[in-house]
């Protein structure tokens, strides 16, 4: 099976890094979810860097519109979404990919989301589904939390992350294990990594991959690799669906050859 590589330099010459720049970048992206309002201490700690360091990219990036501010914390303005409204706009996989997702939640009336992994989280590029269900008690709630186009979702929690997991080389992935904190988020997440190495062994011989409340109880995700013309794993195709409404036998019997057919038909165009 062929591997999913990132196409962009892992080292880079001393002379040509701009380190002021990393240092800034490094400051945007302490912003998340878990923290979405950052003093100069948190980002320091967050990034890695010193308070001073910390506080004058604060600033730079606030008055560069980037941030926005109290006085002693910031969080993300809005023009941060010229980066991601530039990638969607012009990257070919998001436009290539989403009339199929489209189709296929018209199709089964159920949520489908097409990721790539990106050092340890995934990240959603493309995304059409049907969010909200009934609950079995009668009352309308949102399938998942936090499933939106850009969503940042840990890779050893997803049932995407395990499939693009063992699309790495060997060497590639020991190393990504070793370095990433295997963060429990249900009672259902793998934590251990003999286990993890295990399930992503599991997804890499069965070329699927089915997690079950691991990301959010509730919340089961099915999913396959899409491939490219050249067979190298480029990104991951997955439905989410909630428990009351699909077993994982009926998963993986009605649904599973939906998501292999939406596969085979988007690698000559991938």
């Amino acid at each position: 099976m062929a591997s999913s590589v990132p196409l962009h330099p892992s080292t880079i010459a001393p002379a040509d890094l701009i380190a002021g720049m990393a240092k800034g970048m490094a400051v945007l992206e302490s912003f998340d979810t878990e923290r979405q309002r950052l003093n100069a201490t948190l980002a320091a700690q967050r990034a890695g860097i010193t308070r001073a360091a910390a506080r004058r990219h604060l600033l730079t990036l606030a008055y560069l519109g980037y941030l926005e501010t109290d006085g002693s914390y910031y969080w993300l303005s809005s023009k941060v979404l010229r980066f991601s409204g530039s990638y969607l706009a012009s990257a070919r996989m998001p436009r290539v990919l989403q009339p199929t997702l489209n189709r296929l939640a018209a199709y089964t009336q159920e949520s489908f989301s097409a990721v790539v992994l990106d050092g340890h989280e995934v990240v959603i590029v493309a995304r059409s589904g049907n969010d909200w269900r009934s609950s079995p008690s009668g009352k309308t709630q949102v399938l998942a939390y936090g499933l939106h186009l850009g969503a940042r979702l840990p890779a050893h929690a997803t049932s995407t992350g395990r499939l693009l997991l063992a699309a790495l080389p060997k060497p590639v992935l020991n190393d990504w294990i070793k370095a990433q904190p295997l963060r429990r988020l249900t009672a259902h997440t793998v934590t251990d990594t003999k286990a993890l190495r295990q399930s992503i062994d599991t997804a890499r011989r069965q070329d699927f991959y089915l997690a079950s409340e691991e990301h959010e109880l509730g919340v089961q995700a099915l999913a396959v690799p899409l491939r490219n013309v050249q067979g190298d794993t480029v990104a991951a195709l997955n439905v989410v669906a909630a428990p009351h409404r699909w077993t994982p036998q009926t998963l993986q019997s009605e649904l599973l050859p939906v998501l292999l057919d939406a596969a085979r038909e988007l690698q000559p165009l991938l």
